[in-house]
């Protein structure tokens, strides 16, 4: 059953929901900056009904309010087993500030739009609070703002260097990437030492109950400097956990920009890595240790998640509230995670990983028979996609080749030969769901490479699958630029445009092709902008939103905006830093307006 009115369906957000099941205490609370929505493209929703459907008790707080007497935090008590921690499916930050560092009027996350109802660095703050409400008890942090934190990052808004979000938040764990193995492999720890009854008030007790998570993959955790903690025996290494790799402290980072580049360079590196090494950095008199990730999900892993009982529908609480985040992807189907664009200033590949993981055809086409049945449901789908949308069921030929790379993309600055792009799969998913009795038409809207594309699929997407714009990335039109983006060249997109208008013509249809331009980015100059400019008139492109950089944490690009280096190569880059130097950029775009025109999307 999809959308149900009853309480019962959904993870209970109150005491009264609680007691609507007969329970008196859970083992997991979930604190989440978003509204809760009982949706597979939310991730509050993914952790909390993988753990019910392993047998725990879970409840989840959405969006509490963290000002006041903290009453949020304290109506469902204490967990049995853990707090576990997501400022929700965006960095708060980002989510708060535009570009500019303007504040933002609204949170698509959120009841009717509103803006305010998460704190700026939300999983601090949560934690924060928690942790001196509860402060025996075990927390766990997770999500793309714990994520993309978890080591020392550039934080653009307060403009420093911050160390690992585990350092200011006071959390026992991080779980950095995807995090259903990870919170299932924690729970399954604390439950079978039952050491979750015992440790309260006993320090020793409460050290090995840490200590009994630490060879957990994916996850990050402060460690003592010492290494006589927690009960370990004289002499214990953390080279017992294999490759292991020590950066430069925080606080060497802190004094040297160059430091904090090479820092970057061996995270990047070892997170595109299929058999990666253990990461240490040390922070004052600790060090953060993080440990490498699990493979990559099989099908029938990620299929297994899909098939929990979601009811593609936000909770009864928001009966008559509009949610936009929920709106847009309503009847929308995600067909795979990961992306191996590697694109410079993009967090996917750092938050689901380069390797792709695909769903099968009858996941897919399960997901599609439960949203028909909702009520608003008109027979169109407005997303057929994925990260990239045309990666899906896409790898290495010899896998083998695969576990010895290191490349940040396995498309810059060429294809690799080792790629399979089979678009049979997909077509074949395209098709089956065309035929489908309830469906009118199933639209492509998330992003597609146009440099991984054959005539066959171009085809088939823009005749089928096109809501009347489709939408791509060039991201800018210099050479120079495009490679520091990790981006095709300009005349792969112009041969596309060419493409994409030849079969418009031929199919007697007046469609769009919308190109996404980035202003500001590392390495672009204000003659780049000019050069962009001229071919947007060339095209009769007039654009009405544009992107600025921002620097969003723990990316290629940001790094360079911070640094002014390469990590690569160790050259300079120009950064446009300024206010001032930001809107020059940024006034290009509109030269059909004179520059006094800027809205930014």
């Amino acid at each position: 059953m999809v959308a149900s009115n009853d309480l019962k369906a959904y993870l209970p957000t109150t005491k009264k929901e609680l007691q609507l099941r007969g329970w008196d205490e859970v083992d997991v609370i979930i604190f989440s900056g978003d509204a809760y929505i009982d949706h597979p493209a939310f991730g509050a929703a993914v952790i909390g009904r993988v753990l019910e459907h392993a047998g725990y008790k879970v409840a989840i707080v959405p969006q509490p309010d963290w000002r006041g007497d903290h009453r949020d935090f304290t109506k469902l008590g204490r967990p049995r087993l853990f707090f576990a921690i997501t400022a929700g499916s965006m960095d708060s930050m980002v989510n708060h500030y535009t570009a500019a560092k303007r504040l933002r009027s609204d949170d698509a996350y959120t009841p009717e739009g509103k803006a305010g109802m998460r704190p700026d660095y939300c999983t601090i703050t949560y934690s924060n609070i928690l942790r001196e409400l509860y402060p025996d008890s075990m927390i766990v942090i997770g999500g793309v703002e714990a994520s993309m934190r978890r080591l020392t990052h550039y934080d653009y808004w307060s403009d420093k260097l911050m160390p690992s979000i585990l350092v200011d938040s006071k959390a026992d764990i991080l779980v950095y990437g995807m995090g259903e193995k990870q919170v299932l492999a924690i729970a399954k720890s604390l439950e079978d030492g039952a050491l979750h009854l015992q440790f309260r008030g006993r320090p020793e007790a409460y050290r090995t109950l840490r200590y009994s998570l630490e060879d957990i993959p994916q996850i990050a955790y402060i460690e003592d400097a010492s290494l006589q903690f927690r009960g370990r025996p004289a002499g214990y290494s953390l080279e017992a956990k294999g490759d292991v790799i020590t950066l430069h402290s925080h606080e060497e980072a802190v004094k040297s920009k160059r430091v904090h580049a090479e820092n970057f360079r061996i995270i990047e590196t070892e997170s595109n890595k299929i058999n990666a090494a253990t990461i240490i950095q040390p922070v004052g008199n600790q060090y953060v240790v993080v440990n490498p990730p699990y493979p990559t999900m099989t099908t029938e892993e990620l299929d297994a998640i899909y098939d929990l009982p979601f009811q593609y529908h936000p909770h009864p609480k928001y009966k008559g509230k509009h949610i936009p985040a929920y709106e847009m992807i309503r009847f929308s189907v995600c067909m795979h995670r990961g992306c191996f664009g590697g694109c410079s200033f993009c967090t996917i590949s750092a938050h689901q990983g380069k390797q792709i993981a695909s769903r099968s055809e009858k996941s897919i086409l399960r997901q599609i028979d439960l949203l028909k049945d909702l009520p608003e449901w008109k027979g169109y789908l407005s997303d057929l996609g994925g990260p990239s949308a045309n990666m899906y069921g896409m790898h290495g030929k010899d896998m083998s080749m695969c576990e010895k790379c290191a490349r940040a993309s396995c498309l810059h600055p060429a294809i690799c030969k080792n790629l399979n792009q089979d678009f049979a799969p997909l077509l074949k998913i395209y098709r089956r769901v065309d035929k489908l009795p309830y469906m009118k038409k199933a639209f492509v809207g998330s992003g597609v490479r146009y440099d991984l594309m054959n005539e066959e699929y171009g085809r088939e997407l823009i005749e089928k699958h096109v809501s009347g714009r489709l939408k791509v990335a060039p991201e800018h039109t210099a050479s120079e630029v495009l490679k520091i983006m990790r981006k095709p060249s300009w005349e792969q997109y112009e041969k596309f445009y060419r493409f994409f208008e030849q079969v418009n013509k031929q199919a007697g249809l007046k469609q769009q092709l919308i190109p996404y331009f980035i202003s500001s980015h590392p390495g672009c100059r204000n003659q780049d902008m000019q050069h962009l400019a001229e071919k947007c008139k060339q095209m009769h492109y007039r654009p009405e939103q544009v992107q600025d950089f921002t620097p969003t944490p723990m990316t290629l690009a940001t790094t360079m905006f911070y640094t002014g280096l390469n990590p690569y190569t160790m050259e300079s880059v120009y950064v446009a830093r300024t206010k001032e130097e930001k809107q020059k950029q940024n006034s290009y775009f509109f030269w059909w307006k004179g520059g006094a025109e800027r809205r930014r999307r």
